[in-house]
């Protein structure tokens, strides 16, 4: 069976994301010194995928 059109240029595109891996946002927040080890994993501050 075939995909549909809309499908597959879809995945092709590869546009930005707007959503954060948790890693990622830990990353982030790392940067801007808002997150230091031993801080807790769950319940993160909301980050720009820019930022």
């Amino acid at each position: 069976m075939s995909q549909h059109r809309s499908l597959r240029a879809a995945s092709t595109l590869g546009g930005k994301r707007s959503v954060l891996k948790r890693f990622e946002r830990v990353e982030i927040l790392k940067k801007r010194g808002q997150w230091k080890d031993g801080d807790r994993i769950t319940g993160l501050r909301k980050t720009k995928a820019d930022a």
